[in-house]
């Protein structure tokens, strides 16, 4: 993965244009990795998906004749960091449970500003700062959109960043700055949630991932007496459950928005979606046709107990 990261970074130009010390780019992506936990979703594959995913957008959307460099290198870098040092404990739960980070960013997307923190600390060491060699006036604009973009991922703001982007997708103009930052906010959470655009093989294993994290939050909830979101309690949700409304409501809405400004993402990627979505509403089928027969048979037995 450091590697293939590596490879992006080298493909995309950045390194080149950025003059990045390419020893300097090994060691940063070598800090990344250690920064990112253990958890069961928010790990540093996940990291990997949404940079790869990041990358595989920018050659398939064209952006390269689209946006400028610089671009390419905020959605990259804003890509690699946006999860960095993630707890495994959503902002609700940080809000809730009055944590240390709660506390520290005052209930506003806790774990979004954090990441942020981390992605700046790290590049404050000189050994891992891939932008030692840019001027301090472009740094700044770099950093300030990487931190637009990182804050973007909070889920929170679904819809509001959505609506923007739709008031502006229909005259989209590359030249003008607001249009530029609401497309990259697009494409960051494009990317962030994008796991059912992969072949199940791929993206199924990802959704146990997200539930076990899920219910580890939830368990916890409930031994500390904080209020509990039905999505993530282990007795209320199956897979198909869980992913039906998401696919319908959230991921195909945006990237059917986005296929208006690129329609050859729709072959790649919401065709996926649909199938995905398909591909549940059938095993949501089956489950509750097993149910229904589990409660017939419960019930005649029930009878049958009382007969006697």
């Amino acid at each position: 993965m450091l590697s293939c990261l590596e490879y992006m970074y080298h493909d995309l130009g950045l390194v080149k244009e950025f003059n990045m010390n390419p020893i300097t780019l090994k060691r940063w992506l070598l800090a990344i990795q250690e920064n990112y936990r253990d958890n069961p979703f928010h790990n540093f594959r996940h990291c990997f998906c949404v940079s790869q995913m990041m990358y595989g957008m920018i050659h398939l959307c064209g952006l390269q004749d689209r946006l400028t460099m610089t671009d390419m290198c905020i959605l990259m870098t804003a890509a690699v960091c946006h999860d960095l040092d993630h707890p495994g404990y959503n902002n609700t739960y940080q809000i809730n449970a009055r944590t240390e980070l709660a506390v520290r960013y005052n209930d506003i997307s806790p774990l979004e500003n954090h990441h942020c923190a981390v992605a700046f600390q790290i590049l404050s060491m000189p050994e891992c700062n891939i932008f030692a060699n840019i001027e301090p006036e472009s740094f700044k604009q770099i950093r300030q959109a990487i931190i637009t973009l990182i804050l973007a991922t909070d889920m929170a703001k679904h819809g509001e960043i959505l609506d923007s982007f739709k008031q502006k997708v229909d005259n989209f103009d590359c030249t003008n700055e607001e249009h530029v930052k609401s497309l990259k906010m697009v494409l960051i959470k494009c990317c962030d949630i994008s796991n059912e655009v992969r072949p199940t093989e791929v993206a199924e294993p990802w959704v146990d991932c997200l539930l076990e994290e899920y219910f580890m939050q939830s368990d916890r909830e409930k031994s500390e007496g904080l209020p509990v979101a039905p999505f993530m309690d282990r007795d209320k949700v199956t897979k198909p459950t869980a992913q039906i409304g998401f696919i319908k409501f959230v991921l195909i809405p945006m990237f059917e928005t986005v296929m208006k400004l690129f329609p050859q993402i729709e072959e790649i990627m919401v065709q996926p979606l649909r199938d995905s979505r398909d591909h549940y509403e059938e095993l949501k089928q089956i489950d509750d046709a097993m149910s229904e027969a589990q409660k017939k048979k419960t019930e005649s037995m029930y009878l049958g107990g009382k007969k006697k």
